[in-house]
């Protein structure tokens, strides 16, 4: 269950600032459970539209940290890194609930968890929680695509 620092975390996922929106991984058992976390920074490009005055962090954004935790948590499981041009595709997304708003300032923290893995797809259960109290949840499907498949 080793930490995973952003250096060695940029190894793991292709996405790249401005969207890479975990910081650090906490707990990593390959295969099985991962808990990132996001450090919401009033810096971020989407506060200043969402919205002016009351800054929010977008619903959306909320469900690609999980989507980036998954990527984490499989390819952590792997015997070797990350193909250069892989990507890790959205499939599905399930019983979506928001439950709280994430403002400036939380640190939001990512427990993603593998249900099942078939025919190259993985199920991941995610809670995301903002000081140990659940802000979102959400069941979603994803896809590893090497490169030259669309």
């Amino acid at each position: 269950m080793a930490e995973i620092y952003i250096d060695e975390l940029l190894a793991h996922i292709p996405q790249r600032y401005p969207v890479l929106m975990i910081d650090r991984v906490k707990e990593c058992e390959p295969g099985k459970r991962v808990v990132a976390l996001k450090n919401v920074s009033a810096n971020e490009p989407y506060f200043q539209g969402h919205f002016p005055g009351r800054p929010i962090m977008p619903g959306v954004l909320i469900l690609e940290a999980m989507a980036q935790a998954a990527g984490v948590l499989v390819f952590s499981g792997r015997d070797t890194k990350r193909e250069k041009d892989s990507v890790y595709y959205y499939v599905g997304i399930d019983n979506a609930r928001f439950k709280k708003p994430v403002v400036p300032g939380d640190q939001l923290e990512l427990e993603v968890r593998l249900e099942r893995a078939l025919r190259g797809i993985g199920k991941f259960a995610c809670v995301a929680r903002v000081a140990g109290e659940v802000v979102a949840e959400a069941t979603i499907l994803c896809t590893v695509r090497s490169p030259g498949r669309p």
